[in-house]
């Protein structure tokens, strides 16, 4: 994979409530600017991929005939936002094979109006967040009816385990908060203190409100090219150098470290496996040569499992790593430098692709990393992306 594709367009629709705009509407902004971006026409298109679709946004299908796209290769994603990153996967891996030439992968979701998970407006929670599919992920596991239950839980044995503080967690929102203040389109830009934190009410214990990401609506649109042709394109070409996939199986979990997810039998001391190493191995880079790191955060304890699982610290040391602002900018590593989903918006993991797109470009504004070369994308569930604004 390594530099043969590259984003070489990217558009967004801002984040936050739009109750007056469709997915449509949100989408067809962000795909108007990823184009003008890119230097591409609409009929230059041949290659859709959505990301989740309804009912948090449009179909593939409607998706193409709506924005008047004519595409010989479409696909989807039916699942959760951890598998945003799987879209550009998919897209790296089509265009290498020949399949399309300029792949739209797309991201566009109304969030805000379909009701908390539970309520009575809720359109419901399945599996792909759509009707008829089988339960969301941690559903099976303790009878959880959301997320959250499932990432407190998991929390609750992961401070057990490795005898940690929850008040510690704190450094997660803090950091983000403080990157938040200086990214215009965050959702949430007012101050945040650690007795702000500590004040906070639980949601489910350990958990606090301020550890749970911050619904939105918005839409991100991000073009992939062979990394020859992008060279031709106006814009900054942003090239995948290295990926690994998703992980799944009997010690997978997302929430919680592999052997230490809710209805995990085993509890042993872990360290990442070598597939793991795969997104490195692939870039010819390691931890060590990445500038900023953009995490799954929906929900604080993710970004500790991620940093764990991508290599940035051992297993039960990301508690202790993430304390004294090593992860804020100007630190070890700047993780999620937008405002990430806690406080940017929870887009599924868009945003901070578009982050990287903006970082490695140099467009970020104050809150951008000097000199940014190369970022990384990941998640608790062991999947990632390296990106470089260099090919070499």
């Amino acid at each position: 994979m390594r530099a043969a594709t590259a984003i070489t367009g990217a558009g967004s629709s801002g984040v936050g409530a739009h109750a007056e705009r469709t997915s449509i509407s949100l989408a067809s902004e962000a795909v108007s600017l990823a184009l003008a971006d890119a230097g591409l026409k609409r009929s230059d298109i041949d290659g859709l991929i959505v990301h989740i679709g309804a009912p948090r946004g449009a179909d593939y299908d409607e998706t193409a005939a709506q924005l008047g796209l004519n595409v010989r290769f479409a696909s989807q994603t039916w699942s959760h936002g951890r598998f945003g990153a799987t879209v550009l996967q998919h897209a790296a891996m089509a265009v290498s094979c020949g399949l399309a030439d300029h792949i739209l992968c797309l991201g566009a979701y109304k969030n805000s109006n379909l009701g908390l998970i539970g309520s009575r407006a809720s359109w419901g929670f399945e599996e792909a967040l759509r009707f008829g599919g089988g339960p969301h992920g941690e559903t099976p596991h303790a009878g959880f009816t959301g997320p959250v239950a499932a990432a407190a839980f998991a929390a609750r044995r992961y401070f057990h385990r490795y005898d940690g503080s929850p008040e510690k967690l704190a450094a997660v929102p803090l950091a983000f908060r403080k990157h938040a203040m200086l990214n215009p389109e965050a959702r949430i830009r007012k101050p945040l203190t650690r007795d702000d934190y500590v004040s906070a009410p639980f949601i489910v214990e350990p958990l606090r409100l301020l550890d749970c990401s911050v619904v939105v609506d918005g839409a991100v649109a991000l073009i992939v090219t062979s990394g020859e042709r992008a060279k031709d394109l106006p814009s900054q070409p942003v090239f995948l150098l290295g990926a690994q996939g998703v992980h799944a199986g009997p010690n997978e979990f997302i929430f919680g470290q592999p052997g230490l997810g809710v209805g995990q039998a085993d509890v042993f001391d872990w360290k990442p496996p070598g597939s793991d190493q795969t997104v490195y191995q692939m870039a010819g880079l390691k931890p060590a040569d990445v500038d900023l790191l953009q995490v799954y955060d929906a929900f604080s304890p993710l970004v500790l499992l991620s940093l764990e699982r991508l290599g940035y610290c051992g297993a039960g040391e990301a508690l202790d790593f993430v304390q004294g602002g090593r992860i804020e900018l100007g630190g070890e590593i700047p993780v999620n430098t937008s405002g990430g989903m806690l406080s940017e918006g929870h887009l599924n993991g868009w945003s901070q692709m578009m982050e990287i797109v903006r970082q490695l470009r140099c467009q970020a504004g104050q809150r951008q990393v000097p000199n940014a070369k190369v970022a990384q994308w990941g998640t608790a569930l062991g999947d990632s992306i390296i990106f470089s604004n260099s090919d070499g």
